[in-house]
């Protein structure tokens, strides 16, 4: 190959980026249309309960020393709080994180494969101190834990 002919493919492949930003920017192309399905029930629901129900399917669960939350227990930024769940569960289909003291609760969902580690990390937006409370499913189950966790200053509406 030329150098000719290396500068054409670099400036066809800028050419194309450039084209699919453009297109995105201007709206003609939505990132929605790549992403997994959006559970606007789950994300909208405005207590624990019905959230679970909505992404899990259930609400009931019990209490397990099997799930680990690591967090802060004092957040000096509520609008970014690293958060981190993992399990020595088998089995494990997903794992849900929700914030308590939030107006919806719920704020991520991690639906995870046969083979995954069930070991998740995500930063969250907290309005106020409340409970961190991790959800796993695993054989069918419902099993949860919570980490009190307390925000001084920021977090969402406060």
């Amino acid at each position: 190959m030329t150098m000719n002919t290396k500068r054409r493919v670099f400036l066809k492949g800028s050419m194309a980026a450039g084209s699919v930003g453009v297109a995105i920017g201007a709206g003609l192309l939505a990132p929605q249309a790549v992403i997994a399905a959006w559970n606007e029930k789950a994300f909208q629901a405005k207590s624990v309960d019905d959230a679970l129900t909505a992404t899990m399917g259930a609400a009931a669960n019990t209490a397990s020393d099997a799930i680990k939350i690591k967090a802060p227990d004092i957040a000096e930024n509520g609008a970014v709080v690293p958060v981190s769940v993992s399990t020595d569960m088998s089995g494990v289909e997903s794992i849900a994180l929700l914030a308590e003291g939030n107006n919806t609760p719920l704020v991520a969902t991690f639906m995870l494969g046969a083979g995954a580690i069930p070991d998740v990390s995500t930063r969250i937006k907290m309005g106020k101190t409340s409970d961190v409370i991790a959800v796993v499913k695993a054989g069918g189950k419902l099993h949860s834990a919570r980490k009190s966790v307390k925000v001084t200053i920021g977090g969402c509406g406060g």
